[in-house]
This record gives C-alpha cells, structure tokens and sequence, in this order.
C-alpha cells in the first residue's frame, strides 16, 4: 500500500477519466441492452395479431353492457 502513496502525488486532480471500471460498466449495460432487444424481437414475433371473431367480440360486449339498476 505504501508504493501507491507515490503514484497519488503524480495524480492529476484536473483530469477525471473513467477508466477500465468505467468501461467495464458500459459494456455490460450494453450487453444487457442488446440482451432485452434479442428477447423482446423474440417475444414480439409470438404476439398473435388477429383480431378476434366479431361473434365472440359482440357476445363480449352484450354481457358487459347490461344494467343491473
């Protein structure tokens, strides 16, 4: 620990870069940025975009639009 106290004087406190850790973070976010997009193309390819019967849909509307006052 005590040959690091020499590297902290040569330390410029003007110049803040972010480093290997830094980079490290970024590139896991952005492999988990890429990760969620493979899995929500995945996921979006399974939605079924049919619409429904007319049948089913007018039976739908009939029971849920009745008063009960």
């Amino acid at each position: 620990m005590t040959h690091l106290v020499p590297l902290a004087k040569e330390f410029d406190e003007d110049k803040v870069t972010p480093g290997v850790l830094g980079f490290i973070v970024f590139a896991v976010m952005a492999l988990a940025v890429w990760g969620l997009m493979k899995s929500m193309n995945r996921h979006m390819g399974r939605v079924n975009f049919a619409e429904a019967d007319d049948k089913a849909a007018d039976a739908a509307v009939s029971d849920t639009g009745k008063s009960t006052a």
